[in-house]
């Protein structure tokens, strides 16, 4: 008998995600895409037994309806979207055992911006380029979900049932302020002194023009050192262009007084200088941020952002979970 999952309601751009994403492909203008908060999504994933990196559904600022055409195992983490089964409240950050014909709700999100729904077994679409993450923009590996959409999942022997400790999972304030930890660099000798400290010391309002290829934010102007006032014509007329250059996931993109955040689906390459760049580990604050709200930046070197990322990686192994 297969297994398979049927989209009732869509929500606001639901689409499948994967880890580590579509490696190889960025010199072909292919992003990494994958799962914004890569926290939130592989504790979904050790919920119901899966490899952490397992594909499973991302549902952006409001979730799904979906009916389950099998028995299986289902876990929901991240933004709070009410999630219920039948109309019945269910609890996030635990497994979940659904029966075929059960219907689960997701509404608006309350608390964060993106919620992951895992399966046991996963999801089992196929593979694009090696990957069955979505580039949802130019419907590589697919596009968000339409309604009468079946998605087909994987076989899973798995029947345990768990919840994660509070201690362990990402907590999403209420505040709408957002501390995120952050490296300069590779192109912060471009700037002077003065805007390096102003970058880190200035409250940053995400505008609404943001999605998962950049963060934009309104804040302060920046100044530039003479690296950028006095440089070759080759580098552009603008002190922010540079020539042509790889761009690191989470660079800080400086389009002229623009600062645009690079995340997951984003171009790898351009003639915009990159100041500053996100850590990786920092990277679930941004998928949960929503527009309007408040970024302040937090500077960090490069044993402070490993030393984050290898907290959060120990909080993403099926050793923490305590049974249901």
């Amino acid at each position: 008998m297969s297994r398979t999952i049927t989209t009732v309601k869509p929500g606001l751009q639901t689409c499948v995600q994967e880890l580590p994403g579509r490696e190889g492909f960025l010199e072909q203008g292919f992003p990494l895409s994958g799962p914004f908060d890569a926290w939130s999504f592989r504790q979904a994933n050790i919920l119901v037994g899966n490899d952490r990196d397992t594909a499973a559904l991302e549902c952006q600022f409001m979730g799904p309806t979906l009916t389950f055409d099998a028995d299986m195992l289902i876990a929901v983490t991240g933004a709070d979207m009410s999630p219920a089964l039948d109309g019945a409240p269910i609890p996030m950050y635990a497994t979940v055992a659904v029966s075929a014909g059960q219907t689960l709700t997701m509404g608006f999100a309350k608390t964060g911006a993106r919620a992951y729904l895992a399966v046991s077994g996963g999801i089992a679409t196929e593979p694009v380029l090696g990957s069955r993450a979505v580039f949802h923009q130019a419907g590589v590996g697919g596009h968000a979900l339409i309604a009468g959409q079946t998605l087909p999942v994987g076989v899973s022997e798995t029947s345990a049932l768990y919840v994660l400790p509070e201690s362990a999972r990402p907590v999403i304030g209420t505040d709408r302020v957002w501390e995120v930890e952050a490296l300069c660099g590779p192109n912060d000798d471009w700037l002077d002194e003065a805007t390096i400290e102003m970058f880190f010391s200035t409250d940053w309002q995400i505008q609404t023009k943001s999605s998962r290829t950049g963060i934009r934010l309104t804040g302060p102007d920046f100044g530039f050192s003479d690296k950028a006032l006095n440089k070759s014509p080759d580098h552009g007329q603008d002190p922010s262009n540079i020539i042509d250059h790889g761009y690191p996931m989470g660079a800080v993109n400086l389009a002229g007084q623009t600062p645009i955040i690079l995340v997951n689906d984003a171009p790898s390459t351009g003639g915009f200088i990159n100041p500053f760049t996100i850590a990786s580990a920092a990277f679930w604050k941004l998928a949960q941020a929503k527009p309007n709200e408040t970024l302040r930046f937090r500077r960090v070197d490069r044993d402070g952002a490993a030393a984050l990322r290898a907290e959060i990686d120990a909080k993403t192994k099926p050793e923490i979970l305590e049974n249901a």
